[in-house]
């Protein structure tokens, strides 16, 4: 788990009465606290988020085209 998925598991736990401050939580986690409450609030992703969302096959079929490729050239 990296340090974001920490911050926001933290988050997570928090009791509902709790108060949230991004900015102590992501000092424990040493991120930045702009970068937290985005994440939290789901205006940005992950790189790895968005690379998948941007894939265009699944990565069953891209394994499938691959092998029928190596069968077209043997």
């Amino acid at each position: 788990m990296n340090s974001i998925e920490a911050a926001l598991a933290a988050i997570e736990s928090l009791e509902p009465r709790e108060k949230l401050v991004y900015a102590q939580i992501a000092r424990e986690y040493n991120i930045e606290p702009t970068t937290l409450a985005r994440r939290h609030k789901g205006v940005s992703t992950s790189l790895n988020i968005r690379f998948q969302n941007q894939q265009a096959l699944h990565p069953q079929q891209e394994q499938g085209l691959l092998l029928y490729i190596k069968q077209l050239t043997a």
